[in-house]
Parts: structure tokens; sequence; C-alpha cells
């Protein structure tokens, strides 16, 4: 008999000293496990079906960018959530993908046990090989419970990463107008 996250919950929740029979903790171990097969869904999801065919030859050359991509992942060293937002551009080589994908990636990496680091790098690269385009640039900007709450405590930390392909890694005009695009407010 394989031992599930809800026999494993039941078990932590004893380890701290706490009674997992008592009213408010008695479904509590069923609900983590529905929540961690939740927050953990980008493991199942497969990038084709998540495309659906929406890549089109279109001949652009500009810029595409979506900005403030909301994304809540999971450290991989305590499980605390880190959640932010992420920004992704591309210049387009003949190819743009339906624009809706583009947070549909971030969330297939977002929804594991990550470092920010490598989940900025993986949406840049998955979307590198799916378009083939002049270049990628993700921006990733996060807060971490597990800097926030435990360990240094620092509520007002803010942690930056990006990953640079192609132009945007090789043109230093292409970074600026990015960052240039970024700094832009919408009402």
């Amino acid at each position: 008999m394989s031992v599930t996250i809800s026999d494993s919950v039941k078990n932590i929740l004893e380890q701290i000293g706490e009674d997992p029979s008592r009213e408010g903790l008695i479904k509590t171990p069923a609900r983590v496990e529905k929540a961690y097969h939740f927050l953990t869904r980008g493991y199942k999801m497969d990038i084709n079906k998540v495309l659906n065919n929406a890549l089109f030859e279109e001949n652009c050359e500009e810029m595409v960018l979506v900005r403030n991509i909301e994304f809540y992942s999971l450290c991989e060293h305590h499980l605390l959530p880190f959640y932010g937002k992420c920004h992704v551009a591309y210049l387009p080589k003949g190819k743009i993908i339906g624009l809706s994908k583009i947070p549909r990636i971030v969330d297939i990496f977002a929804r594991r046990l990550q470092v920010q680091e490598r989940m900025t790098r993986q949406i840049a690269e998955t979307l590198d090989d799916i378009l083939k385009p002049y270049g990628v640039a993700v921006i990733a900007e996060s807060r971490h419970l597990c800097m926030m709450m435990r360990g240094v405590e620092k509520q007002n930390s803010f942690v930056t990463s990006s990953t640079m392909v192609g132009a945007f890694k090789e043109e230093r005009a292409t970074r600026l107008e990015l960052l240039s695009l970024l700094q832009t407010k919408i009402d």
C-alpha cells in the first residue's frame, strides 16, 4: 500500500504536536492533497495540448510583449509559495503564437516545484524552441515567502530574474527598447 499525500500530511500534523482528529483538522489532509495536486499541475500539462495549434504564419518582425502575467509557484527548497509577475517578449521571424498561449506556458512552468531562475529560463527556451524567433526575453519579478516568513524574514524583499535569447541578448538597442516598454504606464 502506497502512502498518499493525505497520509503524509496527517503525519506532519502529528509531528508538529497537533491532533489530526480535532474538528478543524479532520479534513485538512485531504484538502492539502487536493491543493498540492492543483499547485503542481504543471507536471501533467502537455505543451502541445496547451498550444492547440495556435501558431500562425505572419509577416511580422516587430516586438510582441505580454506584460504583468501573474504567476504562483512553490519554492522547491521549502515548499513555500513565491508569486509575482512575468513579462514575456519575442521578436517574430515569420511565426506568431496566440497571445493567450504565453500565460499558459508561464503556468506550465510556474505550477511545479521551482526556483525562479530555472522557471524564467524554461519559459524562454520553450518559446525559442516553438517559434524560432529572432529573440526571446523573459523577466520574472516575485516575492518569496521562504524569505518573508522564515529565514531572513524580509517582508519587502523582491526578486527579479531574466533570460535573454538571441537579439535580446546580443543587441543592446533591442534590450533597451524592451526595458523602455516595461516602464510605460498603462491606465
